[in-house]
């Protein structure tokens, strides 16, 4: 019955963004892209679009054209891709469910011949957060595929279940005690509006994959790898979950 309960007062609640229950100072600091460390990674991802590197000499923008032309690409991850498409040594060529830096390191080993950057790199955050920045303000919309709705209903399932020795799973925090405080901060609904995202405890921009294995350990559970199914999955039915939010990267959070 209290689950229940919970459930019918999340339901009735309207959705808000993390930014929603942040310190005026720190809504500021989002809206102002003058003030906006986040902005830092921006500038450097928009540089290095035009950057040509690698065996194959090429840029972003030789494939892809002015960066602007971005605008409505990161609403749509994680996505469905084809590894054939962008990588010619791939041994499959079956669809599988990518965010959008792996999709970004495809088109670095495939296209532009160079390696991969690893997880939480800052050259592979600041390119993502400039490619999701051309999308803010438009409204988070996955893709309707059969294949990213099986991920969605696998993130769903790890949503929802507890893990770890404090026994917690995501719905118990974001959707059962939303707006209530915990550590000196306020406890968010949990949609990923903002990511990449400018953190004030890591003084630093960080995917949603590094502030999913935070919750893990806060938990005191083992987190995930990053890339791992398990993440891409709670990855795809976030933004599901969060679907018709406006975007609005780089975030700013405590």
């Amino acid at each position: 019955m209290t689950a229940l309960l919970v459930a019918l007062t999340s339901a009735a609640e309207p959705r808000k963004s993390g930014i929603d229950y942040a310190s005026a100072s720190t809504q500021a600091l989002q809206r102002d892209d003058a003030q906006n460390p986040g902005m830092l990674w921006v500038k450097d991802g928009q540089a290095r679009w035009t950057e040509r590197t690698g065996a194959a000499n090429k840029a972003c923008a030789d494939c892809h054209g002015e960066i602007a032309k971005m605008r409505g690409v990161a609403v749509r991850y994680p996505a469905v891709a084809m590894p054939s498409r962008v990588e010619p040594a791939a041994t499959s060529s079956a669809p599988r469910v990518i965010n959008l830096s792996q999709q970004i390191n495809l088109c670095r080993v495939g296209r532009q011949q160079t390696a991969a950057w690893p997880a939480e790199h800052a050259s592979l955050l600041g390119v993502e957060a400039a490619i999701t920045f051309e999308s803010r303000t438009l409204p988070i919309a996955p893709p309707t595929t059969p294949l990213l709705a099986v991920a969605q209903a696998r993130g769903e399932a790890l949503y929802n279940q507890r893990i770890g020795q404090i026994d917690l799973s995501c719905r118990d925090c974001h959707d059962g005690l939303a707006g209530k405080r915990l550590g000196g901060n306020t406890i968010p609904q949990g949609h990923p509006t903002g990511y990449p995202i400018y953190r004030l405890e890591w003084q630093a921009v960080g995917s949603l994959q590094r502030r999913l294995r935070g919750c893990m350990t806060a938990v005191r559970a083992e987190p995930y790898p990053y890339g791992s199914s398990e993440l891409l999955d709670l990855e795809a039915y976030l933004m599901k979950r969060a679907a018709g939010m406006p975007l609005e990267t780089p975030g700013v959070r405590p």
